[in-house]
């Protein structure tokens, strides 16, 4: 099989095309042909040794292909009725399992639990864009902080892969969504998904603008997956008791914060969540995935693919993310 790894961290071009022997599935595992495998931020933090990996490392935490082999699993009872059969020839998606090996290759692992199969009236591409940055947009607004039909929400990042999802999820909830964006074209297609406001972050004061929006009432909630260069811009645009939700860092990370600050802005509150610990369980897995899967199909959620790379391309893609020029998801196809 080929993968792509980082034998030492740095930039896009530490991404080596490796070849390595055919995994095998141990127990409770299966192994997947990789058709579709999705570049996220978190791949960045891992390349660039901002999350520590035990190198060599195999990067990639989403995907989706057709299982080739299922090693024996015995499920205990009280898992019994959430783990679906998974033989060989399913259509399965899957994320967040580093610790059986990345998604950037042609063949990889994952825990038969941890796998999805894919409804018909949904394409495996489609699937391996939508899987992970679904399920953020469904934990962060179902979860972390609900917001109230008729809120006023912002969204950072409003022409991203996760933040076009964010956008139709929010307004399935009745939110009066604004979102920031760079250009005119990226300000069409995040109203194109429903946003109500576009604020061009690169030529508009942030916080002036969200003050003009709301009347001066300020925001309930900030949903912000850029990090430090919005950081003090999103704590300035919350009302007091607010709260900030930060969920990535594609502007680099936030720099260390004095936690006083919150009660002088107005006893406001910061959450830093990340995926995983919103599908810990088998149950809550299969609910948010399945709330993604059948959107889709239904044709009620819209994925945009921004484009596709081959495996060997794999850096080109990391520049492309990192330029924070891309409208929709970025995949790899092995």
């Amino acid at each position: 099989m080929q993968a792509i790894q980082i034998l030492t961290t740095g930039g896009p071009e530490v991404l080596t095309l490796t070849t390595l022997p055919d995994p095998a599935p141990a127990l409770g595992q299966a192994l997947i042909r990789v058709e579709a495998s999705g570049v996220n931020f978190i791949d960045t933090y891992f390349r660039e040794g901002r999350y520590p990996a035990q190198l060599p490392y195999t990067l990639g935490q989403e995907a989706a292909g057709t299982v080739v082999a299922v090693s024996p699993y015995v499920v205990p009872p009280e898992a019994a009725a959430n783990v679906s059969s998974i033989q060989p020839g399913d259509r399965v998606a899957w994320c967040g399992t580093p610790n059986v090996g990345g998604t950037y290759a042609t063949l990889a692992l994952a825990p038969i639990d941890r796998l999805i199969k894919i409804p018909d009236g949904i394409t495996t591409v489609e699937a391996a864009a939508a899987i992970l940055q679904g399920m953020t947009a469904h934990y962060l607004l179902h979860s972390t902080f609900v917001p109230q039909r008729g809120d006023m929400v912002l969204i950072h990042a409003g022409a991203g892969g996760t933040g076009l999802l964010f956008i139709q999820l929010a307004k399935e909830l009745g939110l009066h969504v604004i979102t920031t964006v760079s250009t005119q074209a990226k300000a069409a297609i995040a109203r194109t998904a429903g946003a109500d406001d576009v604020i061009f972050y690169t030529e508009e004061d942030l916080v002036s603008r969200v003050k003009e929006i709301t009347n001066g009432a300020l925001l309930p909630v900030v949903y912000d997956s850029v990090g430090k260069s919005t950081f003090e811009h999103s704590l300035h645009c919350l009302r007091p008791g607010g709260t900030l939700v930060l969920f990535g860092g594609a502007s680099g990370p936030v720099p260390p914060f004095d936690l006083i600050r919150l009660s002088t802005l107005g006893s406001l509150y910061i959450t830093r969540p990340t995926l995983k610990d919103y599908i810990i369980t088998r149950e809550s897995l299969v609910e948010r995935a399945t709330r993604i899967f059948n959107g889709i199909a239904d044709g009620s959620l819209k994925v945009r693919i921004d484009h596709t790379y081959p495996l060997a391309e794999a850096a080109e893609a990391h520049r492309a993310l990192e330029s924070r020029g891309t409208t929709g998801k970025l995949l790899l196809l092995p």
